[in-house]
């Protein structure tokens, strides 16, 4: 590590750097789940309904949505430390914004803003960390940004469940300012330009093409929650979206300089490891939304008591992160990640046989369990994909597993919300029931709801499964000895 250096052959305290990128990145995606607890305050505050205050989270999505895939151009474009610079700046002044919002627009405005930044840290980040360490030590590096990117979204509702009942919405957005301006203060001091610039020509079309196709398809999936999957504005706009990503894709094939590269598919390792790493966010994402839920309705805790269920998994994961990182430097990818989707999956079948009465405390264990699995096949497959990908295409390698993740996160949220409403809604009492026998229809429709989390668990044990499968197809070779041949191949193609 004391060998770094940028690319203009200077020296870099390589562990300031990334002690600053990681906080940085850490307070980013913080921000995408500390809001999740905080919509009943703030529609009472600005007196709005939840479908509206629903667009703090959509937008934000959104808009970070289109801008990872952007990401691959800009790091081409911009040094390094003026590219991560300009980031945190723009995520601080959205974050100024929304904490003096004094109505609603204001407070959305300040959202967007703060997702342009986080569109762009995020990807960043994995690229920093792979160029800055050789294949056989990237797995370390990449495990200890999984402390950012994997922790703090499971760590946002605690956090924000406690600001909520002890200060104003607004410290949800303050407490981050300074934080920010302390990483802007280091940013200048440590950060580097470590990724090297070639000045590509921006293909205004394919920006164009890929805002609104991957814009269309994210809205599309937020809406099934509140619309459902038949709605013409849901269909609508998710056939937009896949028509336009058709159309962006065929053009990236044809351009000489790609906006996005897609010709990372051509290598078999980097699509079946992207394609993991997909599933573990959705296993990750989808369990992390409806068991909050569970623990609140069914159970009746706080939203901080549900977030402090959960903490035991973050904290998990944060310990696990650097550790399977390490691991896979010694023995590569495959071993690690079937035995991390095997425990996701076992862990995934026990939460799809809770009930009203199952111990708090073996929710938490079953929880921990499943962030264990997911330590170890989240950062170590994204690592390994772009160990299969030559230099020159890491960067768009990491925009498009980022927004793989993103759009397969989004699908999991709206298919697990979607059966968790169908089959609470098939199985509830009939109406009349509740004038004749209240205490019965009371019982019974108890009853369905619980069906529907258990309905909803088992469609994150379909994909957990799935996943377990896929790990048998991975290369067994470590990531220090790389697939030369298909390397050159990618290369080739590009």
């Amino acid at each position: 590590m004391q060998n770094v250096r940028d690319i203009h052959g200077k020296k870099v305290n390589a562990i300031m750097l990334m002690i600053t990128m990681i906080i940085g990145v850490f307070m980013t995606v913080l921000n995408q789940t500390i809001l999740s607890t905080a919509f009943p305050t703030l529609m009472k505050a600005f007196n709005i309904s939840a479908g509206t205050v629903q667009w703090l989270t959509t937008g934000f999505m959104l808009v970070n949505g289109v801008m990872i895939p952007v990401s691959a151009y800009l790091t081409a474009k911009i040094p390094t430390k003026w590219l991560y610079i300009g980031a945190m700046t723009t995520f601080g002044i959205g974050t100024l914004v929304a904490y003096v919002a004094g109505n609603f627009g204001t407070l959305l405005a300040g959202r967007l803003i703060q997702a342009v930044g986080v569109g762009i840290t995020m990807p960043l980040l994995q690229n920093v960390m792979l160029g800055m360490f050789p294949p056989e030590k990237r797995g370390a590096a990449m495990g200890i940004s999984g402390i950012a990117i994997g922790v703090a979204p499971a760590i946002g509702p605690t956090l924000s469940g406690w600001v909520l009942d002890n200060y104003s919405w607004r410290t949800l957005f303050g407490m981050l300012l300074p934080i920010i301006v302390v990483v802007l203060v280091l940013a200048f001091i440590f950060m580097k330009d470590i990724l090297p610039n070639n000045n590509p020509k921006l293909d205004f079309w394919s920006l164009v093409e890929s805002s609104i196709g991957f814009g269309a398809l994210l809205y599309g999936f937020s809406e099934v929650s509140s619309k459902g999957w038949l709605d013409p504005v849901v269909l609508g706009s998710m056939a937009v979206g896949l028509i336009f990503i058709v159309i962006f894709g065929v053009r990236q094939l044809h351009l000489e300089t790609p906006f996005l590269e897609l010709r990372v598919f051509k290598s078999k390792i980097f699509t079946i490891s992207s394609i993991l790493s997909s599933i573990a966010m959705m296993a990750m994402v989808g369990v992390e939304m409806v068991l909050p839920m569970y623990l609140q309705i069914i159970h009746g805790r706080s939203a901080l008591q549900s977030g402090l269920t959960l903490l035991p998994g973050a904290i998990m994961m944060a310990v696990m992160s650097p550790i399977t990182g390490n691991v896979f430097d010694r023995i590569g990818a495959k071993r690690l990640a079937q035995l991390g989707m095997f425990l996701l999956t076992a862990g995934t079948v026990m939460l799809a046989f809770i009930n009203a009465t199952t111990p708090i405390m073996f929710i938490t264990m079953i929880y921990a369990v499943r962030m264990f699995g997911i330590s170890m096949v989240t950062m170590p497959l994204t690592t390994n994909a772009m160990n299969s990908l030559p230099t020159n295409l890491i960067s768009h390698g990491t925009a498009v597993n980022n927004t793989l993740r993103q759009v397969a996160s989004s699908m999991t949220t709206a298919i697990m919300v979607s059966v968790l409403s169908d089959v609470t809604s098939n199985n509830s009492p009939v109406k009349h029931l509740l004038k004749t026998d209240p205490l019965a229809y009371k019982h019974q429709f108890f009853s369905a709801t619980m069906s529907g989390y258990q309905a909803a668990f088992w469609i994150g044990v379909g994909i957990s499964f799935v996943g377990w499968i896929l790990t048998f197809f991975l290369n067994s070779e470590k990531s220090s000895s790389k697939d030369i041949k298909n390397q050159a191949k990618v290369k080739e193609a590009a």
